[in-house]
């Protein structure tokens, strides 16, 4: 494939962070800065083309759907035919050959859904609606790593149903022997992305730019959830009520963060009800 939407994504993401990271370097660690130039032959001029590279990528996007698209050619083929595929003939890969699945919108993971939520603030909610809408079912989750993910943007777009249907698969992946082959060993991939669908789905806990934020969504069916997250020196305990949210500071300096978009600020041994 060419210029795959993802592969894209995340090369002008690291590009720009390379360029911002050696700006921050050069005013506030010069010495330091000028050793590394030597030490890895950087010429002046080169965190200054990475910024051009990263502004320049081209992320391919289909002005008519309104998404970006898997790669150059996916928007093109013709979707796979689910509905008439049997059971039996999962995970794609080992039944049909790659030349066939290929010349197809189907996917075996999340991909672009992956880019909604590392690059999350790049995108619109309605973006990422959007992008998922589309996307959601043309994908198998023949890997395990890819229902974690769909869980998190699920529920972040508001979709709290779907959100626990990838959560439960998620967490019985080798309870239930989902994939077929737990006899391989243990996926334990998709026992984190567990425990991130729920600090990044449920709790719908980001860190962009060095700064915490939560948009907290407990599943209908639960009582409560709690979690806690140690963040430069601090220990932050956040409990998931019906009722609404409390956080909680255990440990470290008072600190800030979001909470649904809106700032708070907590002490030590402070506990918030919002």
């Amino acid at each position: 494939m060419n210029n795959n939407a993802y592969t894209n994504l995340m090369a002008q993401s690291q590009l720009r962070y390379a360029y911002e990271t050696a700006g921050l370097l050069r005013r506030e660690y010069p010495g330091q800065y000028e050793a590394l130039k030597r030490k890895i032959g950087l010429g002046d001029e080169e965190p200054g083309l990475w910024l051009e590279a990263a502004e320049r990528m081209y992320v391919p996007y289909d002005e008519e759907l309104g998404i970006y698209a898997q790669d150059d050619a996916f928007l093109s083929k013709k979707k796979w035919d689910f509905d008439n595929a049997p059971a039996e003939k999962y995970p794609l890969l080992l039944h049909y050959h790659p030349l066939v699945i290929y010349r197809h919108q189907v996917l075996k993971q999340a991909d672009l859904v992956l880019a909604l939520f590392l690059l999350g603030e790049r995108f619109t909610l309605e973006e990422k609606r959007r992008n998922y809408e589309y996307y959601e079912p043309l994908t198998t989750h023949d890997s395990s790593l890819s229902p974690c993910i769909h869980s998190i943007v699920s529920a972040e777009i508001g979709d709290l149903a779907g959100a626990y249907d990838y959560f439960n698969r998620t967490v019985r992946m080798d309870l239930d022997d989902i994939n077929g082959n737990a006899k391989d060993g243990l996926h334990t991939a998709a026992m984190a992305g567990s425990w991130m669908a729920i600090v990044n789905g449920f709790g719908g806990f980001r860190n962009a730019d060095g700064r915490l934020s939560f948009r907290p969504k407990l599943p209908a069916h639960w009582d409560g959830c709690r979690f806690r997250i140690t963040y430069r020196g601090r220990l932050l305990e956040i409990r998931m009520k019906p009722s609404g949210t409390e956080y909680a500071l255990l440990e470290g300096e008072p600190m800030a963060f979001l909470h649904e978009g809106r700032e708070v600020a907590i002490k030590p041994q402070e506990t918030l009800r919002l």
